[in-house]
């Protein structure tokens, strides 16, 4: 026990006596009460009265602040390099990968919200799969090598401006010789009998047939790498099947046989099996000069002349 020293009137002297263990802990404890009641005392005046912060607390919101913004700049640059990544994606699945009969890469999703580490590592994975991507590409580039010439990309007429009209396109719409909705598988191109039909792609002719029915006379061209086209409602067909035909070369003539109202071209494109719209793979505004380039180069190149295909009439008696 702590000692101290007391004053006694009977003898006149400071008599040594201990201090009880309570008074001791009660005193701590007045203490203790008294500078919580300072401390408190000191956070209420500084905080309610003077209505300031205290200088930790300052000091937390400040650096808050400070990574708030530098979150933000983050965030920005993820929008950039999204915005970035986006377009490569797109160009890959339209062009590239669309070139060379590949489908299109899964993407995996910008998370929600603005959570830099999420966001971060969707536009890693993003990265990884668009590399993996145009390395296959690049792959099949350097083997295809004359790939881009099979895939059907120029119009199967002469696109001069007002010498053609698009009577029917791809999509829904009224059938004109039985009547009742129907899902028109190509698209009509309203021209004059006799004007030459040109092979979008090079490719083997699958199919050469004369029927009065139907597609009425028809060609179908194998190109490869998961495309054909076919051409209908022909007057003239000027291939047979199993011949190869390049890009330009002219395959038959306009005409009106088989179920149809009136002289047109029907023009489909297939890919994998399915009927696509041709009009994402042609370019009806495209220079005549350019179209007529095609053309002449290939009647250059080519082994043999129009008047050495054969007709129509050699086709039919060529099947009996």
């Amino acid at each position: 026990m702590r000692r101290y020293y007391k004053y006694n009137p009977e003898t006149l002297m400071y008599e040594a006596t201990e201090e009880p263990k309570a008074l001791r802990l009660l005193r701590i404890f007045l203490c203790a009460v008294a500078a919580f009641a300072l401390v408190f005392g000191y956070y209420m005046f500084y905080t309610r009265v003077l209505g300031w912060e205290l200088p930790k607390t300052v000091f937390l919101r400040k650096s808050i602040v400070r990574y708030e913004s530098k979150l933000e700049v983050i965030n920005r640059q993820l929008d950039f390099y999204d915005i970035a990544l986006s377009g490569i994606e797109d160009r890959d699945d339209r062009v590239y990968r669309s070139i060379f009969g590949l489908d299109s890469v899964t993407v995996v999703n910008m998370p929600a919200g603005r959570e830099v580490g999420a966001r971060a590592d969707s536009l890693s994975k993003r990265i990884v799969m668009r590399l993996n991507s145009l390395e296959e590409v690049k792959a099949l580039a350097r083997s295809a090598g004359d790939m881009a010439s099979h895939v059907p990309a120029v119009p199967p007429i002469y696109p001069k401006i007002g010498s053609y009209r698009i009577s029917s396109s791809f999509g829904s719409r009224i059938d004109p010789v039985y009547g009742g909705g129907e899902f028109h598988q190509g698209q009509d191109f309203a021209l004059g009998t006799g004007n030459p039909v040109y092979a979008t792609a090079d490719g083997v002719v699958e199919l050469a047939d004369i029927k009065f029915y139907g597609y009425g006379n028809e060609v179908v061209i194998d190109h490869g790498f998961g495309y054909k086209t076919r051409y209908a409602h022909l007057s003239v067909i000027n291939v047979t099947e199993g011949m190869e035909v390049k890009r330009g070369d002219v395959i038959g003539k306009v005409g009106r046989s088989g179920k149809a109202t009136g002289s047109h071209l029907h023009y489909e494109v297939m890919y994998k099996g399915k009927r696509v719209n041709p009009k994402g793979f042609m370019d009806m505004e495209m220079s005549l000069d350019e179209f007529d380039e095609i053309i002449e180069k290939r009647q250059e190149q080519a082994e043999y002349k129009d008047d050495r295909m054969p007709s129509t009439m050699e086709l039919l008696r060529r099947r009996r």
